[in-house]
């Protein structure tokens, strides 16, 4: 779900901008599943223009406190989301902890990076939606250390319905400030892209493992 239309717009928009975000409908890119894929994104590149990241930073924060309150800790998925994570987390006077794919195979073998207390309060951080699986998995560790989690936030999400079954299986509620939706709608009202070429990516997000641009 996504945090209000005029938000999701906005943060498509300087996405687009930046390139953290690129739609090549007819030079797809291949994924590492082996997806044939007309959208790339990288979220990562927002924590180098102030401006935007303050935007994203400022936004995943409203949408934590209007929905979860004031968690005890923000944890971010590493890791592509330690950065913005550990804005949001700066931002709302938190502590920050993160969590890794896989417990380390050396030193302490941890999978949680920081400092939690069982029974504290979490909301989880995301840059990234595709499937939810390694979001969920961050999740399960954090269960796993009796941690409550309230819910997930993130950056963008690309809508395919495999993850909104994956999290209500997981009973998770998440929050985005974007979707695949509203970024075809941005990018079609700024003429990034044209209707032959939405047609394109919305038969793409339909069926993106069988998607085939010929």
């Amino acid at each position: 779900m996504i945090y209000t239309k005029e938000v999701a717009k906005k943060t498509a928009e300087v996405l687009l901008q930046i390139n953290a975000i690129k739609l090549q409908p007819e030079e797809p890119f291949t994924w590492a599943s082996g997806w044939k894929s007309p959208i790339y994104c990288d979220n990562r590149i927002i924590l180098s223009y102030p401006l935007i990241r303050n935007f994203i930073r400022e936004n995943l924060a409203k949408i934590i406190e209007q929905h979860y309150g004031k968690p005890d800790v923000i944890a971010g998925v590493a890791t592509g989301a330690i950065g913005i994570g550990a804005l949001v987390a700066e931002y709302l006077n938190l502590p920050f902890i993160y969590v890794r794919p896989e417990a380390k195979k050396h030193g302490r073998q941890n999978q949680i990076e920081g400092y939690l207390k069982e029974g504290q309060n979490v909301v989880v951080v995301e840059d990234l939606i595709s499937t939810g699986k390694s979001s969920l998995n961050a999740v399960k560790a954090l269960k796993l250390a009796n941690a409550n989690v309230k819910g997930m936030v993130a950056i963008f999400s690309y809508g395919f319905p495999i993850a909104t079954d994956n999290f209500k299986a997981s009973e998770i509620e998440i929050l985005t400030l974007s979707d695949y939706s509203n970024l075809l709608e941005q990018a079609l009202d700024t003429n990034y892209i044209s209707e032959n070429q939405q047609d394109i990516l919305t038969q793409w997000n339909a069926n993106p493992s069988g998607w085939n641009i010929n």
